[in-house]
């Protein structure tokens, strides 16, 4: 019985058509065989011939030597298939290349040449066919491997063929069909399209013309039934035509094969056949098919006498040429007495319409029947049904007598020929159908016990496992099904995992079959794939561990390998191997193995723990330190063990019961935390170094237009969030100590960083110009020589070197970083924050599934406790970025207005008079620096630098009002316009809507309109005022700093006095203070020096005024003395 892919078949079948159409084209001259030449096509094999020889032969000369021809065919069938390329490089291979694994290492054994092997005689054709088979390689993602599929009928012993039992089978229902009743020859039959007959076989009838409607209904489907068993035209005419002769004048009644085929070699004579060799074939075929019929058990006598029957009408000389009609009509007739003496034997088991043949032919009957049911596949789509299935089903039900098939029998053949089919195309509906047709077989409903005694005798023999083994049809047919199931389901992870579909199809096919009594109990209906329970628990079970067993074994390999590949450490590999069979076993097969196994899940991962663990343990025990393995393992096993869990407890929700888990838990929390630390540790002082260096490289350039900050807090960051990633990339338990030690090395790493950026600046005071000394205005009536300022003390090279580096664009882009680091540190909490919330739900979802008793230290992952940790390190760092920025800011806008700017604003504006140095001067360098300034820093702290600017450039207004030196003082028409050029400042900042908002600028612009109006005020006023004024003005003098003048405070009056272009004023400063005249004094050396001023160091303390006491109660007197003895100093 052939099995093989119908596509083979078909192609199989096409090659000897082809094959027979060139030997007999007229472009053969001359075929030899051993016996000599010959004519006819009848002895040749041509499934054993060369194509390529015969083709060479047609080229050279014309003569073939069918000897040659078919020592070429086995010479060339052990040498794997090329394609004929110049280069010669590319073959096909029996063996799929990558299941049979790396080639063997081992030396090769000797070549030793038997003289027996080597005196064998070729193979035949199905012997090669079954070598081929045997050594090849099964696709692991395929279910083709049908080694399992053989019923193990007799054999048949003529060596009848597919083809021949094709037609056979064709001849069959068409004798069944007439002797029905059906009518199957019709005189006004349509002219069909002429076709080569090596083709018409391949035509589908949903491709075919209709040139007109057909006659009867019954008609098309015998039509499409001769097109399905790919029966020509002409040998279908002819058939119909000789049987319908035959059936007339005869009432309908029972036929057997032997029979049929009597009347048919009665019937047809040479003439009708389009060819000798077809003739001559068709004559063989139906001797092949009485002899396996005829040839039982009788007398010595009888089959001697079948055998020459036999013998002659094989013998072509002597049936058409030697032998007379009526010569061969008592062949014939002889054969027809046998026959009809067998017939008469009574039957065994009482059947309705049971033969003699039912039982002696069966291994015949049995494969015509099949051939029939194969007919209701499509030719071109082997995977589908054709339209007319059930009408031809209907009329293959009409061989049931001939053939010897009951209901019972019908749906385990069928369910037999859809199994087939279905393992040649892995069409999923052929598998369902095929079930259905078991259930059938199953049922009750067709249960009959004659029926069942007649099915137990057809009895086959298989080979399984080198051991003969004798069953009844039904059972070799569900038992070789039941064992390819089996072997598939027994490493299902292997044959489902790309097709789970399947599985669940071929676990019902598998159990269904795997049943050991076929005789139906009790009145309840088969419902399909219901075993007892211990069998299936027992079946099931043998499943999932050997399953289990292969697949572990399998992902041992592929992680020594993928090991090597990757460079990772094989427990890691093997864990994730591992972990995606438990995925598809909890996804997949075990939703589908728990309803009749519910502890299924429980047994896979029970097996998978205990496996991977006993590996585990070793290589927990020689831990030491936290290594890159270390890494890759422990989280790996962690998540392998979730997983496990998650297995095991699904085998629970289905029943609502609780099972405690039954493996220990792999000893990964006990050593989790200290490496965890020791690797946090490690990475704190990897951290720090980088930041260093990252640093020193730094130049505080921006990275482009957009990204405005240096490079190096990009770069910190960098790392930082990779070491965050590498700290939760871990993922094994964790608790709040583990949290806390990473945000102390973020922590302490920004800090640091902030640190070495703060450090740059310089001390504030430094930025400010020397003090002029306090005169009272006089103008020169006549050229005297003029005292040069006092020199103060020289600042130091480092601290002229640091403001010369510490430029405008250097400090905005230290501010862009600063802001960029409190940007940057929300997005990092929140990922954090994140991050650490899905690591203690993790632990929660699987304390959760484990039902175990014991909780968490804390429910909520984002409690108090952890909210403590973010504010005392993030939240500082963010309030430390903060605290330089203002800190950076206030130096910028200092070192913009008096070190930038010193020439050409402090020292420039109203020097020796208003009306030439006015504002108009200095407005284009500072409109300059603004917009310079706001293309450099970033959007949201913008308005914060240009207020800073904004308030320094106040400041250096009051120095030049106040501070301004013996070259300034101003009148009451000299206000005027200061205040013009005051207002012109404001709007320079307000920038029409699109700078500072005015409310601001006014606010901070305050005071310096009240010192514009004590110039405006009368001498005597300010005089009142300073006297008033005396009785606050504290003793410590020296403990004034810039930016905290007061309006009537003694050193704010003082100086509008001296600064006041008024004689009066002059007269009582000279009075009360004796202070020099202006006159007396050249600025020369103090514009173009960095000098400090010649006051008192004790008083001043570089300076621009005093700061006066509340709580002071020195007099005037003291004052005044004070401020004499600095003017003599």
């Amino acid at each position: 019985m052939e099995f093989s892919n119908p596509m083979l078949r078909r192609c199989r079948s096409d090659r000897r058509k082809l094959l027979e159409f060139l030997l007999s084209s007229g472009l053969i001259k001359e075929i030899t065989t051993p016996a000599g030449p010959t004519a006819s096509f009848s002895n040749i094999d041509f499934d054993s011939i060369s194509t390529d020889y015969v083709l060479e032969c047609i080229q050279s000369g014309g003569v073939v030597d069918v000897s040659q021809a078919t020592n070429r065919y086995y010479r060339e069938s052990k040498h794997p298939i090329v394609r004929h390329l110049k280069s010669r490089d590319i073959f096909y291979l029996h063996s799929d290349p990558d299941s049979a694994g790396s080639p063997p290492r081992r030396v090769p054994p000797p070549i030793t040449r038997s003289q027996r092997a080597s005196e064998q005689p070729p193979l035949s054709s199905q012997e090669t066919r079954k070598r081929y088979e045997v050594t090849a390689a099964p696709d692991v993602n395929s279910l083709h491997n049908a080694c399992f599929l053989s019923v193990g009928l007799p054999i048949l012993k003529t060596g009848l063929l597919d083809d021949d039992l094709r037609e056979s089978a064709y001849e069959v229902v068409l004798a069944c069909m007439l002797f029905s009743g059906v009518e199957i020859y019709s005189t006004e039959r349509r002219k069909k399209e002429k076709s080569s007959r090596f083709l018409s076989g391949l035509k589908n009838k949903r491709d075919k013309r209709h040139v007109e409607s057909e006659s009867t209904e019954h008609l098309k489907i015998i039509d499409t039934i001769r097109i399905q068993m790919q029966i020509s035209e002409a040998t279908d005419t002819f058939i119909r035509r000789r049987l319908t002769q035959f059936a007339m004048g005869k009432s309908y009644g029972q036929i057997d094969v032997p029979q049929l085929s009597i009347v048919l070699l009665t019937s047809l004579l040479r003439t009708d056949f389009p060819s000798e060799k077809s003739y001559l074939h068709w004559k063989n075929r139906q001797a092949n098919v009485l002899e396996e019929l005829l040839s039982s058990d009788h007398k010595k006598t009888e089959k001697q006498m079948i055998r020459a029957s036999l013998a002659k009408i094989r013998n072509p000389e002597e049936w058409d040429i030697k032998m007379s009609p009526s010569e061969r009509s008592d062949v014939l007739l002889t054969l027809r007495q046998v026959a009809l003496t067998f017939t008469s034997i009574p039957v065994r088991f009482g059947v309705e319409g049971e033969t003699y043949y039912w039982t002696t032919g069966y291994h015949l009957n049995i494969r015509l029947y099949e051939k029939l049911l194969f007919g209701v596949f499509d030719v071109l789509e082997d995977g589908k049904l054709i339209e007319e299935a059930k009408e031809i089903l209907k009329f293959a039900r009409l061989t049931w007598s001939m053939l010897g098939i009951t209901e019972r029998l019908h749906h385990a053949l069928f369910a037999w020929v859809l199994f087939q089919q279905f393992i040649a195309t892995e069409e999923a509906v052929l598998l369902d159908y095929a079930i259905c047709e078991v259930e059938k077989v199953l049922s009750t409903e067709v249960y009959n016990e004659k029926e069942v005694d007649y099915m137990k005798s057809l009895m086959c023999s298989t080979i399984r496992d080198e051991c003969e083994i004798r069953l009844d049809l039904l059972r070799s047919m569900f038992s070789s099904i039941s064992s390819w199931c089996d072997s598939k389901l027994q490493d299902y992870h292997l044959h489902f995992s790309q097709k789970p579909s399947f599985f669940d199809r071929v676990l019902k096919m598998g159990l269904s079959t795997g049943i050991q009594d076929f005789v139906p109990h009790g009145n309840s209906e088969f419902t399909g794939y219901r075993l007892p329970n211990e069998i299936v628990t027992r079946k099931i079970r043998t499943y999932i561990e050997k399953t289990l067993d292969a697949a572990c074994n399998r992902v041992t390999g592929v992680a020594t390998n993928g090991s090597m590949k990757n460079k990772t450490h094989p427990l890691a590999t093997l864990a994730g191997e591992l972990k995606s069979i438990a995925e598809k076993d909890l996804s997949i097969f075990s939703p589908v193995l728990h309803r009749w196994y519910p502890q299924c899940a429980m047994v896979s991962a029970r097996t998978l723990h205990q496996f991977y663990g006993e590996i585990l343990n070793l290589f927990v025990k020689n831990i030491t330190h936290p290594t890159e393995d270390v890494r890759k393992v422990l989280p790996a096993a962690y998540a392998l063990e979730h997983c496990l869990i998650e297995l095991y407890s699904s085998a629970c929700k289905g029943s609502n019961s609780h099972h405690g888990l039954e493996f220990e838990h792999y000893p990964i929390a006990e050593i989790s935390r200290s490496l965890i630390l020791d690797w946090v540790v490690a990475q704190h002082e990897r951290i720090l170094q980088w930041t260093g260096r990252t640093f020193d490289l730094e130049d505080w350039e921006p990275l482009s237009s957009q990204r405005k900050q240096a490079a190096s807090a990009v770069e910190v960051f960098r790392i930082i969030e990779e070491t965050v990633d590498l700290f939760f990339e871990w993922s094994i338990p964790m608790d709040i100590t583990h949290l806390q030690a990473l945000l102390s090395i973020i922590f302490h790493s920004l800090d640091a960083y902030l640190s070495k950026v703060v450090s740059q600046l310089v001390e504030k005071q430094n930025l400010y110009p020397p003090t002029p000394p306090l005169t009272r205005y006089k103008e020169a009536t006549f050229p005297i020589v003029k005292k040069k300022m006092a020199e103060s003390l020289i600042i130091d090279d480092n601290i002229y070197k640091n403001l010369d580096n510490l430029t405008a664009s250097k400090l905005c882009i230290i501010l862009n970083t600063y802001r960029y680091i409190q940007k940057q540190i929300d997005v990092l909490e929140e990922g954090i924050r994140k991050s650490w919330e899905s690591v203690k739900l993790y632990q929660i979802d699987r304390h959760s599934i484990e039902k175990t008793p014991e909780t968490l230290e804390t429910t909520d992952v984002n409690g108090e406790s952890v909210s403590e940790l973010f504010v005392a390190t993030l939240d500082c760092i963010k309030d430390s970025a903060a605290h330089a920025i203002r800190k950076t800011s206030d130096f910028l806008g200092a070192k913009i207005v008096f070190w930038d700017m010193r020439d050409s604003f402090l020292y420039y504006l109203y020097h020796g008079g208003v009306e030439g140095n006015r504002f108009e001067g200095v407005l284009p360098e500072f409109d300059k620096v603004l917009n310079n300034i706001c293309g450099l820093i970033d959007g949201t702290i913008r308005d914060l630098v240009v207020s800073s600017i904004w308030k320094a450039s106040l400041e250096g207004l009051m120095w030049v009002l106040l501070d301004g030196g013996p070259s300034r003082a101003f009148s009451d028409f000299d206000i005027q316009k200061i205040e013009e050029d005051f207002t012109m400042l404001k709007d320079l900042f307000v920038a029409d809507g699109e700078g500072l908002p005015r409310s601001l600028v006014e606010e901070e612009a305050k005071f310096c309109n009240k010192i514009l109006s004590l110039f405006s005020l009368e001498t005597e006023s300010l005089i009142q005022m300073l006297m008033a004024s005396s009785e606050h003005i504290s003793v410590g003098v020296n403990n004034y700093k810039y930016g905290q003048r007061y309006l009537g405070d003694a050193h704010t009056l003082i100086r509008v006095l001296c600064h006041k272009k008024d004689k009066e004023a002059s007269k009582f400063l000279k009075r009360h203070y004796r202070l020099p005249p202006s006159s007396e004094y050249d600025e020369t050396s103090v514009e173009n020096s960095s000098l400090s001023s010649p006051l008192v160091a004790d008083i001043m303390k570089k300076s621009m005024s005093f700061r006066w006491s509340d709580k002071s109660h020195s007099s005037f007197r003291s004052i005044r003395k004070k401020f004499q003895e600095a003017t003599w100093k």
